[in-house]
């Protein structure tokens, strides 16, 4: 198989995400892949980006090829790197190449979280440019006419050291996620949950109250998916205060106290 070589099919969405849309996001997307131009989506942990990504990615009928950025994820990670394959040395692209290549959308989870030296990689691909600098092979990749750079983080958990530089944040459309509104919410863990109206109602004012707690002991409050895990539980079987317990206190914190706070708000409700 050649080491360049890419399995489009098997990035496709194939069945229609679920996923409701809050506001205009669904047409800025969709302009911005028109016009070639990076998109840059900011929110918490939880209220949808992902879901929205799969969903343009199945809307516009792309390969979606996802990388979780993490600590050690290098610019070698995402562009490629030698190896030795049956006593030969062989390149290998990394997942940015393969999306560049296929005209894939790539979307770079959590930016902030990834190596400096990545940011380097990706502004040629930001920019009009539009190319991939490969440089243990010595090229210039033109990215293909429907290639797309999608990248996101959580402003709620920058700090000096992982914040995106105006450098690399002005080279992208920037759209801002945030939790559903009751309404909207209520409807997506019905659905996601497969639970009844009631109990959904009653899990948004339980994220509601985990929510005001944001900056008075816990970093987030319960998002959406925390939610419809709770409610997936509860469908089958689970006791509430204890689905609550297992699918959002403990997800949201260590601390015995904060635990407790967060088990007593679900009591209240349930």
């Amino acid at each position: 198989m050649d080491a360049h070589s890419l399995v489009p099919e098997e990035h496709y969405i194939r069945e229609q995400p679920y996923y409701e849309a809050v506001g205009d996001e669904v047409a800025i997307f969709e302009a911005a892949y028109k016009n070639r131009l990076p998109v840059l989506l900011k929110g918490p942990t939880g209220c949808g980006k992902t879901r929205f990504m799969e969903y343009m990615a199945w809307r516009l009928k792309r390969p979606l090829i996802t990388v979780s950025c993490h600590d050690d994820l290098t610019a070698s990670d995402l562009v490629g790197r030698f190896l030795v394959k049956g006593g030969e040395t062989v390149w290998v692209d990394g997942p940015l190449t393969r999306a560049v290549r296929v005209g894939g959308i790539c979307y770079l989870d959590e930016i902030v979280e990834a190596r400096k030296d990545t940011m380097v990689v990706i502004h040629p691909l930001a920019d009009d440019r539009r190319a991939l600098p490969m440089e243990k092979l010595g090229q210039l990749l033109e990215a293909s006419s429907d290639f797309c750079l999608a990248i996101s983080y959580n402003p709620g958990y920058q700090s000096v050291l992982k914040d995106l530089k105006q450098s690399t944040r002005q080279r992208f459309v920037a759209m801002e996620f945030d939790y559903p509104s009751p309404e909207l919410e209520r409807k997506i863990i019905a659905n996601e949950a497969k639970v009844d109206p009631a109990l959904a109602e009653k899990l948004v004012k339980f994220a509601q109250l985990t929510r005001n707690l944001k900056g008075s002991g816990l970093e987030e409050g319960a998002s959406t998916r925390l939610l419809v895990h709770a409610g997936k539980l509860i469908a089958s079987g689970v006791e509430p205060v204890s689905a609550c317990r297992a699918a959002v206190a403990q997800a949201l914190t260590d601390d015995a106290d904060m635990l407790a706070a967060v088990e007593e708000l679900s009591s209240s409700i349930f």
